[in-house]
């Protein structure tokens, strides 16, 4: 199973594909999407679709996890995030990838194995579960990686828990 997972964000959206064979994963690709800051937002917002919709092309992942929308102290940051994915969910939906939501905590806990882990925890997990040596790997990129394990992880899980 080829899964990509993505972290939303208006400035650099990550996303990172894993293909799984059993309990084994390997990283394909990730990275991020990053819209010039010149742009104003609907062009943003249209470029990480675009971006996306070629990413979703070129790997055809079977299944897309996305981090959903968290709490936001300012308004005007939990509008743009909300608008950011709207524009992945209109690129997911155009392919026809199921989609599967999770909330910071739970990607957190599923690569730390604590709910509060901060972004260079997750990173240095992410980075030693897919045995990966980049030290320049961008937080978003890493962060969309632990999405998509952590969606592969509930997989499984259901899976373990359909045959007991």
């Amino acid at each position: 199973m080829r899964v990509l997972g993505i972290d939303p964000s208006s400035q650099a959206t990550g996303f990172g594909i894993i293909e799984s064979k059993g309990q084994s994963y390997t990283p394909v690709c990730y990275g991020i999407i990053a819209p010039s800051r010149l742009l104003p937002l609907h062009q943003k917002m249209n470029e990480i679709r675009l971006e996306l919709e070629k990413i979703i092309e070129t790997y055809a992942p079977d299944e897309v996890a996305i981090e959903n929308l968290f709490y936001a102290q300012n308004v005007r940051t939990a509008l743009v995030l909300g608008q950011v994915r709207g524009a992945i969910l209109v690129a997911v939906a155009a392919h026809g990838c199921s989609l599967h939501e999770y909330s910071p905590l739970e990607v957190k806990k599923a690569v730390t194995g604590y709910g509060q882990a901060d972004k260079d925890q997750v990173k240095t997990m992410v980075m030693a579960l897919l045995e990966l040596n980049d030290p320049r790997m961008a937080t978003d990129a890493s962060d969309a990686l632990a999405t998509a394990i952590c969606h592969l992880n509930t997989r499984i899980f259901q899976k373990l828990l359909e045959e007991a």
